[in-house]
């Protein structure tokens, strides 16, 4: 009764972010509880969701406007080494976002992979700003984290003000031959990261792939995605959990604020009346 706008759904793990993922920060109200800020030309007012723990840390909106609204159940398909469900919704934002939009998301699981996609279709008349992300925790089986392997085929790295806000500063860095290099995979051993990494590799099939290896028990997490609107991947990865969030998601930190970040793809499409994007993600459990 106490959970704020849906935070536990993705404090938990797996929650999907719609209609954008990562910070977005604004003028904040105390007594309504929202930050004011420009989205998509228009000003909006998003609920303030987050802060960080330290004394004065700012409130902010985090993990788009849907951590806490019920999806309507289309499907359900069960088989012995299958199951797959699809679900919708849709919404007009009534000043919390521009436009009008419905999704459709459909999870499939088998004996070695999970698989998640989410559709975004603009189902009003004026454009709308979309961002898709999603927040999947994987627990390291062995518990041994120092040992964990991490790869995220990303080039470049946002630098942010501190790990307590991490609000990005616009300021980017390559990853190559820095402490943040993971395009192979890496030791994490005591690093601990909530960075946001782009300018992401693909294979020629367009496909982006990310992995989390445990050598000790001798699996590892594979991430796919095809989808071409991914462009960042967010990894939150604290140093006393035997756990790695690995978020693969259309845009970077607070994506609006041209202050920082001036004239930069910041990943967010937009799509116009009647039009559509679709997000994938493919989480596979491989031997080493």
């Amino acid at each position: 009764e106490n959970d704020y706008r849906g935070n536990e759904s993705f404090k938990n793990g797996g929650s999907p972010l719609v209609p954008f993922a990562n910070r977005i920060r604004g003028k904040f109200d105390e007594k309504a509880r929202t930050i004011e800020t420009t989205v998509g030309g228009k000003t909006v007012k998003l609920p303030a969701n987050w802060k960080g723990k330290n004394p004065g840390a700012e409130p902010h909106s985090m993990h788009g406007l849907i951590l806490g609204e019920p999806l309507k159940v289309t499907t359900r398909d069960s088989k012995e080494r299958r199951a797959f469900v699809e679900a919708t919704y849709e919404k007009a934002f009534a000043g919390e976002w521009p436009g009008q939009m419905a999704i459709k998301c459909a999870a499939e699981l088998d004996a070695s992979s999970f698989t998640l996609t989410i559709t975004a279709k603009n189902t009003g008349s004026e454009p709308l700003p979309m961002g898709i992300g999603w927040h999947p925790y994987f627990n390291i089986p062995s518990g041994d984290r120092k040992q964990a392997k991490l790869l995220i085929p990303g080039k470049t790295r946002a630098l942010v003000d501190n790990y307590d806000n991490v609000f990005p500063t616009g300021e980017t860095e390559p990853t190559a031959g820095s402490k943040f290099d993971f395009r192979e995979a890496r030791a994490m051993g005591d690093q601990f990261l909530d960075d946001c990494f782009f300018d992401l590799i693909r294979t020629a099939d367009g496909t982006i792939t990310a992995e989390i290896h445990d050598p000790k028990s001798g699996f590892k997490y594979v991430v796919t995605s095809k989808s071409k609107d991914i462009k960042a991947y967010q990894c939150y990865a604290p140093v006393d959990k035997s756990f790695i969030v690995l978020e693969p998601q259309y845009n970077i930190g607070d994506p609006f604020n041209t202050k920082i970040w001036h004239d930069r793809d910041t990943g967010i499409v937009m799509l116009g009346a009647g039009q559509e994007t679709t997000y994938d993600a493919t989480i596979r459990l491989a031997k080493i």
